[in-house]
């Protein structure tokens, strides 16, 4: 299992609760992921001439929830469900003038950020693998919109990338392990597997990077 069981053991299915806490983060994102909607608008009118890269600065903050519930429950496709719950709130509750593409976004989001923790067989969670994780959701995600917005052959096409880059790692990866950090601190999550990784002795946010 992800959170320590031996190699080649067969997974069990989600348990309920990994389940519901899944949901419980994709809908509370989904608001907060709204509310920078609101940001990026107010960032846009601040910015004046460059309001267009506003988007660019805050897009990390679109890829908190997948690595979140991923170093909680650390199961193979959370990460993404997440993201898409995420999606499906700001779509369906909440009114997104992306409309229903904003599931596409959200599902390639969920892939590049779930993509490093995959690699380490949801076992490694350290400041690398977030960052890892932050800076390939922004990438995946740009190659989309780049192709929907019609950036390619831009001459900002490469500033674009370096904003939404940055911001994956930054807002999308670092911030999401101190918001995990943080969450752990409180004892919340101890009947998680993030909690059962600690109480096994094992560190729960590996010190080493990757």
């Amino acid at each position: 299992m992800a959170d320590g069981a031996p190699r080649g053991r067969r997974r069990e299915p989600l348990a309920l609760k990994d389940i519901v806490l899944m949901v419980v983060l994709g809908v509370v994102f989904g608001f907060l992921y709204w509310a920078l909607v609101q940001a990026w608008n107010g960032l846009a009118v601040l910015m004046g001439p460059a309001g267009d890269l506003a988007q660019h600065v805050l897009l990390g903050g679109w890829l908190l929830v997948a690595p979140v519930a991923l170093a909680i429950i650390r199961r193979p496709g959370v990460g993404i469900l997440a993201e898409v719950i995420a999606s499906v709130v700001e779509v369906v509750f909440l009114g997104s003038p992306v409309g229903p593409l904003l599931v596409v976004a959200a599902l390639l989001q969920g892939l590049g950020s779930e993509i490093p923790f995959a690699l380490g067989r949801y076992r490694r969670f350290g400041w690398g693998r977030f960052a890892a994780s932050g800076l390939l959701g922004a990438t995946l995600v740009f190659a989309w919109s780049a192709f929907r917005f019609g950036w390619y052959g831009q001459d900002v096409l490469v500033l674009r990338l370096v904003l939404q880059a940055v911001s994956g790692v930054v807002l999308g990866g670092l911030l999401a392990k101190v918001v995990v950090d943080a969450l752990h601190r409180t004892g919340v999550l101890d009947g998680f597997a993030i909690g059962r990784a600690a109480a096994a002795g094992r560190p729960v946010l590996e010190r080493r990077a990757g």
